[in-house]
């Protein structure tokens, strides 16, 4: 297939060019960089030596013998876009190109702002030249679990059956979302919903659950093909931001009492449920919702398993609870749906003392290039609170 992804340049969006390309799928991606523009303006950096896209992409051609068309520009830039999908064609789109930190959203105004313009416009650009020039191609988007927030119920699949006053329909679930981001993620659902109603496009919603990990298939041919990891309090994921303190010697950061629940999954999960998706595109006209992650632990479960994982290989490893610079329950019901990945086929990879061994191993290669001011969380959801220490 012609495949176009969006954000091609990221954590997840190369490993995910690596893989479609490698299967044979003619592959595109496009990327203005503004994850490492973000880097950049904070002071910290990806903890893997990544090399320019352009280097990637000839690091892999060597490697492979395939080849990726790269497209440099910025989905909330329309004409750019339009003109992007018109030369590429795709016959499906992957789009990953937003930006993805709830805490970066809750920065300031300036970075919420920015959050709903590159995330909001740019999907809405995208619905329009899909509508206008690829109709019939399947859109793969990434959504969020995030969207969902913390309801007293169980959370299915993008939809409920409700009952209301003597009558019945199914109705997309309920949001809740928990930062400026996740909002945009909201809307982004909304919007696409919209589009396939309307004008027919057909879409798939993977509400991803916290992404762990750093290799793929691909990615482990060659270290020039490595893809990015954040470990910092603004981008990093709470498992690698964990295992990159257990192997520096760094109290691991417990926002409060460590009891917030959330589903996770290994990165090569994340590839299978994207190809999953778009090997098997929905309807015309339809707006599916994958819920997609393989297991649920609280942050408090996940210290212990960095904890014994890290004395395992000999590290001292203090686990430290600090004052939650979010507004979230701390003590809640959490039970998320996930069953339509696995009824595709999808063979999850199960988080254990061995996996999290492994990604300390990967760790401590280049554990000098870690910057450790950066690793303190210093963003709050409301700053009028006072600020935030050790509890």
């Amino acid at each position: 297939m012609r495949i176009l992804i969006l954000g091609g340049d990221g954590y997840l969006g190369w490993p995910t060019a690596l893989r479609f390309s490698a299967r044979g799928h003619e592959v595109s991606v496009v990327d203005n960089f503004s994850r490492r523009r973000w880097h950049t303006e904070h002071g910290t950096a990806s903890l893997t030596p990544i090399g320019e896209l352009d280097e990637r992409i000839a690091a892999w051609r060597e490697v492979s013998g395939e080849q990726i068309r790269s497209y440099v520009g910025a989905v909330e830039d329309g004409d750019f876009l339009d003109e992007v999908v018109a030369e590429t064609k795709p016959e499906v789109v992957v789009h990953y190109g937003q930006q993805a930190s709830a805490p970066f959203s809750m920065l300031s105004r300036e970075r919420a702002v920015e959050t709903q313009q590159a995330n909001v416009i740019g999907n809405l650009n995208l619905l329009f030249a899909m509508r206008d020039h690829v109709p019939d191609a399947h859109l793969v988007k990434l959504g969020t679990m995030g969207e969902y927030g913390q309801p007293d119920i169980d959370i299915e699949e993008g939809y409920i059956e409700i009952e209301h006053k003597g009558r019945k329909d199914t109705l997309p679930y309920p949001k809740l979302p928990g930062s400026l981001y996740h909002c945009s993620k909201v809307h982004d659902s909304t919007n696409i919903h919209f589009a396939c109603r309307t004008w027919g496009l057909r879409a798939t919603d993977l509400n991803q659950g916290v992404v762990y990990g750093v290799e793929t298939e691909e990615t482990a041919r060659d270290e020039r093909l490595v893809t990015r990891f954040d470990y910092d309090e603004l981008f990093g994921t709470v498992l690698n931001r964990f295992c990159v303190q257990a192997v520096i010697g760094h109290p691991l950061t417990v926002y409060g009492a460590g009891n917030q629940t959330r589903g996770f999954l290994n990165i090569r999960d994340t590839l299978a449920c994207v190809e999953l998706a778009a090997l098997n595109p929905a309807e015309r006209g339809e707006f599916r919702v994958f819920n997609q992650f393989t297991e649920q632990f609280s942050v408090g479960q996940l210290a212990e398993l960095v904890k014994e994982a890290g004395e395992h290989l000999g590290y001292s490893v203090e686990i430290q609870h600090y004052e939650n610079p979010r507004v979230e329950k701390e003590e809640h019901y959490y039970n998320a749906v996930h069953t339509k990945l696995l009824d595709l086929g999808l063979e999850p990879t199960l988080l254990g003392e061995e996996l999290v061994e492994s990604i300390i191993h990967a760790i401590e290669r280049h554990k000098g290039r870690v910057i450790e001011t950066a690793i303190e969380p210093k963003t709050r959801w409301n700053p009028a609170k006072s600020p935030a220490g050790q509890a």
